[in-house]
Formats: C-alpha cells, structure tokens, sequence
C-alpha cells in the first residue's frame, strides 16, 4: 500500500516544480514509510510522485514511480493486484518482458503495454488507486478499484490538473486552496460522507469506484464507468433453473464459501507479517478460521474494547475464537481520555469529515497492530451489506411494507401532496415522527424509501437546521456535469437526488428486482466506498497498515447480487444465507450470537467531559452562521441528548465532525 501523486501543467506555461512534488509526498509520508520517488518528464509538464509501504516484492525493483523499458510509461501505484502472477505469465506468453521478481506495479504497465487500458482494467483482480502517464498518447490516466477500496482525489483549476491519494496531498500544492464546498455540506448532513465525486473542499474531486478519468495536453476530462455490482454476472442461469428450491439453496451455501475461501486465500499473499481484526462476530471469526487453515503459522489477530462500557465489548468472543483457532491475540481497551487525545489527529488523518465513530476504536486497534510489527490486516467491512447482516435493513423493509408502499399505491394523487405536507407539519410539532414522516413523504413525493443504511440528518430535520440554505456548484461543476462525472441532481438541495441517481441507473438494467437487491446496489454506489472503505483507508494507513477486504472480492459481490431477497432473509432472520454456509467452520456460539457491531459508546460520551466541548464547539463555531444553521435548534437538539430524552449523538457526531474539520482545515 502506499500513496499516489501527479501533476499535469496541460497549459504547459510552467514547467512542474519538484519541490511541489516532494512536498506532496512528505505529506503523505504515513502511507508509504519505506520509501518514496518523483519523476518529471523530459518537456517538464507532469510529474508523478510516490511513497511506499513495501508489501510484495521489497527490492528496489519495485520501487516508484515505475516506467516500461522505453521509458514512454510510466506510473505511480496504489494498492494490491492479487492475480498478479497469474497475468504475468499471461503477458510472458506474448513477449513481454519483466525486469523485477514478482512486482505488481510491473504487471501493471505491461498490462496496459500489451492490452491497453480497457482490457487492463478488465483483467486485475484486486483494490487500486493508480496513475499511468503515457508519453506516446499525451495523457495521463487515473483509476480507482471496482469497489472504491483506494481513493483517489483530483482538482483541475489554472492550467494545472492534480491528483493524489489524499486530500493533503492536493494542498501541498499552491495553486489549490481550502475551501468549503457547500453542496458537498449539504448532503454530507444525510449521507455521513460527501458522494463521489464531491469532497468536502470546494473544486477538489473524487473518482468514483469503478471509473477512470483520462486527460490529454488541452485540460479535455473524459470520465468513463467500467464495472456495476449489478445482477447478471455471478451465476449460471441456465444450470441453477433446473434446481429446485431446497437444491437452490444448497447451491448458494456452498458457492458463497467457495467465493468467500479464494478470497480470504488470494489476500493472504505479502511479503511482510499480517494478521486480522477480530471481533468475535461471524465475519472477522470467518476470516481468521480461514486464514489458519492457509497459513503455516498462527494467525495475529487485534481486537479492542472499552474500559469503562463493557455492554460494548466482545472480547469475550474474541477471545474464543482466537483460542479456538490458535491465533497470536492481542487486546486494547479504550476510555474516553484516549477518545479525547485522539480528536485532533483523527481530524487530520480524516482530510474531510466522516460522521463514523468506528474510527476512533478502528485507530486504536490499528495502533495496536502495527506495534506489533503487522503490515497487512484482513478486516470483515462489506458482509452486511451483501448478506443483510444490518437490523436497519429489515427496519427499512419493515417501512417499505407499513407506510411506503401503502400511500404510494393506495392513497388518490389527488391528495398525495396535502398528506406529505401534512406529515412534516406533524414531524415538526414532534420529532420523534420523523423517521415515519420521512417515509411517507417519500411515497407521496415519489421518493425512494430507501437512501442509505447510515443516514444522519433525514430532509424533514435539513428542513428545521437550515431553514433557508442555499447553495451554488462547486467550482468547475459545469465541465464535470458535461464530462459525465458529475450527475447535475447532485447539485440540489435534496439529497435524494442522489439516491435517486443510482437507482434509476439500477432500475433501466435490472427491472422488477427485489428491495433489497436494489438498497445493496444503493449501498455499493455511496455508503460502502465513500463511508465503510474510507474509514478504513485513512484511519489504518495513518498507521502505515494496509487492510485487505475479503468479502469484497469482486467474484463474491458478483455472485450476492445475483441472489434474491428471498434467500438471504427468513423469518426476519438477517444473514441466514452466509450462517448456513458457515455452519462447521466457525463455533454455533459465534454463528448464532446476537449481532452487536463495531461501534463506540458515543451517546455516553456526549453526556460527560466530551459533551461539554462539543456542545461549545458547534455552537460558537463560525460555520455555524457562514452556512445559516438554525442555532436554537441545535442548541435544544444537544440539551434533549444530554439531558437524557432523547438519543441524538448520532446528529451532535455529524456536526462536530463537521465543526472541527472547519476549524482544522478552512
């Protein structure tokens, strides 16, 4: 793993600095500890840097920025290509020639030598952020992972295009300033995160999962999709319509651990210590009991819990499944004094807020594991999503059920809109309605039910926070809107424009799909890589630990897409499928166990010590009155969570992050 950077001076008055070059670099410097590297070409017009955490293949070889033997390619790389081998020999076999042992970043450019770029990204198999700049073409070309596992930032403003693996990175250089991105903010609110392609700083840009960007010497963007977790690609058909539905189900069991074994086996690869985060629930306690099996050594498995709220740990779990597959275990607890000396650095290490407060605890545990020598972890993210592991999902069919589809479908039209209107007045008059009042505007506004798993802020609480914002594109929206990155629903005031976005995208491939195949899809277009994977990227690299993500093998999500609702879901059991499948490798105690989730006592946090400075953070921030919050609201919205009525530390969260990163950044 390590940290990617560039710069394309496309009106190439100015000639690329190398001090910019290594100043980016420096400022990345936690993500690639081993060693670092610049190139500039010939006419002095881009710049490609890199810093390395040396993970397969420790030679020089190996080192970046990497170039073909012409030198007319070269690129900066991010990330794991777990079939490496196997297209190397591919590549072999057509003439290719290699010069390092077995490094990755080489298959890379042959790939693209050999291929192209289309067939390239077609073939590896693994999570990546990369930059390829090709001198016979004139272009450089960015991509990121089908899943969205490794981020990748740009800004495109005066003659200069940037990219980098993080935020910091983009403002090392001079041409690029902080500021706030208001549209981003707004929807941030709802979602927790800032969708791709916005950040949270106003003209600086993400990819999004399964994309690539090219540009040539003229400034020219073209943006281009090249992967869906959608259905269609993980099953034969043909073969499963002749089961029935007992010998269907049997099927998927037994498929599903298949995937979820070559994937667990295909991340083992590294040349350095690895181990897992283990929680005691089904998914971590999958992951180790397979990588004992594949690995000649005990396993080193990391684990923390809470001093002071024990109702929260499952170190007790842990604990068994450590003992009972022999692993090397390794425990932390935390208070809230950690919590507290950990705000500031996790600001930073964030670049733009995520509203997740599993990053506190993910820091410590990651500490914790580079302490102990480890490179490379293999975490659990991902197994909800595809298997319905989140009560919230059955509480959102639950909704669909009750409320959404019966004023969808039933009520006349004709008073659809006075029975929306009617609903937020009662939402306002009391807020404890507003999950139900949300839900039956939708249906009567002809709103999806359903936007993400994780939601903070839901419009009717928007509606009373900001009672009058408004807000203008970020800067450059117009050439993003025109070169297809950028929908332009994403430039209202609605976030359900965005949800919008992607199941209409869903919806003209897929018709008549289950609910909960299109909420997963919803959640692979936004939540997954933009919240989950991102908390893992920034938090763990900040620790120089590279965490690989099994059940986020791309043949595994091929495969869950293509199975209905109907199988992974009985009797209002979440995650029967991928239990069933397990039964025998793991411990009925784990399989059966209540779900409790990695999380952290926030909501007892934000009544002591902590509450205090959060409630004065946000109340005398300056954004407070720069964006046009409501300030009584959220001044009675924090004293009803401190005074016990009613559990809002989900919401304070989303503003303090967001405060303190104003503060930080701006």
């Amino acid at each position: 793993m390590c940290a990617i950077g560039g710069i394309l001076n496309f009106g190439k008055t100015v000639p690329v600095d190398p001090g910019v070059l290594k100043a980016m670099n420096e400022s990345m410097v936690h993500r690639g500890p081993d060693g670092d590297g610049i190139f500039i070409n010939n006419s002095k017009f881009v710049g490609l840097c890199h810093r390395r955490l040396s993970i397969i293949d420790l030679s020089e070889d190996a080192s970046q920025p990497m170039s073909n033997k012409e030198g007319d390619l070269w690129v900066s790389f991010n990330g794991e290509i777990y079939n490496h081998k196997t297209l190397r020999k591919e590549l072999e076999s057509i003439g290719a020639i290699f010069k390092s042992d077995h490094s990755d970043t080489e298959v890379l450019i042959q790939g693209y030598q050999f291929w192209g770029l289309k067939k390239l990204l077609k073939r590896i198999d693994g999570m990546f952020a990369f930059a390829i700049w090709d001198e016979k073409r004139s272009r450089l070309v960015l991509a990121r992972d089908r899943i969205g596992i490794k981020p990748v930032y740009f800004s495109k403003r005066n003659g200069v295009f940037v990219f980098a693996s993080e935020i910091k990175g983009l403002l090392s250089h001079p041409n690029i300033p902080a500021r706030l991105g208001q549209i981003a903010l707004y929807h941030y609110l709802t979602y927790l995160t800032t969708p791709a392609p916005l950040t949270m700083f106003d003209g600086i840009y993400k990819i999004p999962a399964a994309h690539y960007l090219e540009i040539d010497l003229n400034g020219k963007l073209k943006f281009s999709r090249y992967w869906s977790p959608s259905p269609g690609h993980g099953i034969d058909t043909g073969g499963l319509s002749k089961l029935n539905k007992d010998e269907k189900s049997i099927y998927y069991q037994q498929e599903v651990l298949k995937r979820i074994e070559n994937a667990v086996s295909k991340r083992m690869m590294s040349d350095v210590p690895f181990g897992a985060f283990l929680s005691g629930g089904i998914d971590s306690s999958l992951n180790v009991a397979l990588m004992s099996q594949y690995s000649s050594h005990p396993v080193n498995t990391f684990t923390v819990g809470f001093k002071d709220h024990k109702h929260l740990n499952e170190l007790e779990y842990a604990a068994k499944v450590a003992k009972e597959f022999n692993s090397n275990h390794h425990e932390i607890l935390i208070d809230e004094r950690d919590m507290l000396s950990y705000l500031e650095g996790l600001v930073v290490e964030q670049d733009e807020p995520l509203a997740d407060w599993v990053c506190i605890p993910l820091h410590f545990v990651s500490d914790l594991a580079r302490r102990n020598g480890i490179k490379v972890v293999q975490v659990g993210e991902g197994s909800d999503e595809q298997f319905c592991g989140y009560h919230s999902y059955l509480k959102y069919l639950e909704l669909e059920k009750r409320y959404y589809r019966p004023f969808q479908k039933l009520l006349p039209k004709s008073i659809q809109s006075f029975v929306a209107h009617s609903a937020l007045r009662f939402a306002n008059w009391n807020s404890s309605f507003d999950i139900y009042a949300d839900a039956i505007m939708r249906a009567c506004s002809g709103q999806e039910p359903f936007w993400s798993g994780a939601i903070g802020f839901w419009e009717t609480q928007k509606d009373k926070a900001l009672p009058n914002f408004s807000a203008s594109g970020p800067e450059g929206w117009e050439e993003m809107v025109s070169s297809g990155i950028l929908p332009r629903g994403y430039l209202e005031t609605n976030s359900h424009e965005i949800a919008q976005d992607f199941l209409i995208d869903f919806d003209l491939s897929n018709p008549g799909k289950d609910q909960l195949t299109r909420m997963t899809y919803n959640e692979f277009r936004l939540r997954l890589p933009e919240l989950l994977l991102m908390r893992v990227d920034k938090i763990s690299m900040a620790c120089g630990i590279e965490a690989r993500v099994p059940f986020l093998d791309q043949f595994l999500v091929e495969l869950t897409m293509d199975i209905s609702q109907e199988e992974k879901i009985s009797q209002g059991q979440a995650k029967l499928l991928l239990k069933n499948a397990t039964k025998g490798l793991i411990p009925n105690e784990i399989i059966n166990r209540k779900k409790m989730g990695f999380s952290a006592p926030m909501s007892e946090w934000l009544q002591g010590e902590f509450g205090n400075n959060a409630e004065h953070e946000i109340l005398t921030s300056e954004l407070i009155d720069e964006i046009g919050f409501d300030r009584e609201y959220l001044s009675t919205m924090i004293s009803s969570h401190r005074s016990g009525k009613r559990n809002n530390s989900l919401l304070i969260w989303v503003l303090y992050n967001l405060v303190a990163w104003h503060k930080t950044w701006i």
